[in-house]
């Protein structure tokens, strides 16, 4: 199996288009036709269904794409470790979203700092959109951040973790004030991730066929928004991992005032055109740390 066509075949599926896959990879649309064609031959399968609306994976696409991206990323490492004889040195740029930030970042830098110990990690938490703009230009070399907010051609991203919000509150606030519905959250302070995250957007949509909103209180800070819901400040939305010991505890009493919020889903996040194979290696392990730690947590 060559692993030039291996290489096409995940440039077409990054970027939806053998145009562009041609483009970035230099070379004609009917070469690039001509490689797919010879993967499928050699599988037995169609990678590809090209229709109206453009091109996308196919069953069988989904299922070899993170095989062909291993491949080609054991295939570059081998490479770089057999002419280069010397360890990786130099400084990468890691932004992290501040509830990744919150549960991971230790377990993160440990891991990195053993498989890369003269390289140096600027490490910047913000929030996903600033992230994801720094991204853009070119001020990150590597985003850890809530999905959703980055389906941009320029930039790849590969899924992390996804974890379920509960809404929780201290038990003496909910002792004077029991919530069983949306409406019922009015009465109390909402405290909240800020605005132009997806928490703060699903906010909006729950309180918006109501004709009253509820008082909000934003904090970028996980650990501070746990905080002030700990001192009986407000209500608030929190991912489960966030809470979990807590609430084993008895410091703080899950409720439900209706509908089941969405989960809260990571991804890693680099740009296409950066040839390095860096970041998609920390994207790789930092997913393992957060599996294993994950694991270990519960």
């Amino acid at each position: 199996m060559r692993l030039r066509n291996l290489n096409t075949f995940v440039k077409v599926a990054r970027l939806g288009s053998f145009h562009a896959a041609a483009q970035q990879l230099h070379a004609t649309q009917p070469a690039i036709s001509a490689r797919i064609h010879a993967l499928e031959e050699e599988l037995g399968a169609q990678l590809f269904i090209r229709d109206k609306s453009g091109t996308r994976l196919s069953s069988r696409g989904v299922q070899l794409l993170p095989y062909a991206e291993k491949l080609l990323a054991i295939s570059q490492e081998m490479k770089q470790q057999i002419t280069d004889q010397n360890p990786q040195k130099g400084t990468l740029r890691i932004g992290i979203t501040d509830t990744l930030a919150h549960l991971y970042l230790a377990p993160l830098l440990r891991n990195w700092q053993q498989q890369h110990p003269l390289m140096s990690f600027e490490l910047i938490s913000d929030v996903t959109l600033t992230l994801t703009r720094q991204l853009q230009e070119h001020e990150l070399d590597l985003a850890l951040m809530v999905a959703g907010h980055s389906d941009l051609p320029e930039l790849v991203t590969e899924p992390l973790c996804s974890y379920p919000q509960y809404w929780v509150a201290t038990p003496e606030r909910l002792a004077g004030n029991p919530v069983s519905s949306v409406k019922e959250l009015i009465r109390s302070p909402i405290l909240s991730f800020p605005r132009d995250t997806r928490p703060w957007d699903y906010l909006q949509q729950l309180f918006r066929p109501l004709d009253e909103t509820p008082v909000f209180h934003t904090c970028s800070s996980v650990a501070n928004l746990l905080t002030l819901t700990l001192e009986g400040a407000g209500m608030a939305l929190l991912p489960e991992p966030v809470i979990r010991t807590h609430l084993q505890q008895g410091r703080l009493t899950q409720f439900s005032p209706g509908p089941k919020p969405p989960e809260l889903a990571f991804c890693a996040c680099w740009r296409l055109d950066d040839d390095r194979i860096l970041p998609q290696l920390l994207a790789k392990s930092g997913r393992e740390v957060i599996v294993s730690t994950s694991r270990k947590q519960h």
